[in-house]
């Protein structure tokens, strides 16, 4: 159970990186600075996501 939380909070983290590049990339993010900040969340933001829709789907529940 503890696997599929912390896949839930690494894809919450990954949706909130892909939304804050998305905005900030429709917000005019022009010159170097910016665009080097617009990449980096938004690769950062996709590992987090894929890596907890991974662990969610890869967690096997147990009866207890």
């Amino acid at each position: 159970m503890e696997k599929r939380i912390l896949g839930i909070i690494l894809s919450v983290l990954g949706i909130a990186g892909l939304i804050y590049a998305g905005i900030y990339f429709m917000n005019g993010g022009t010159g170097v600075r910016n665009i080097k900040a617009i990449i980096f969340s938004g690769i950062l933001g996709a590992v987090f996501f894929f890596s907890g829709i991974s662990l969610i789907r890869n967690t096997k529940d147990k009866a207890t």
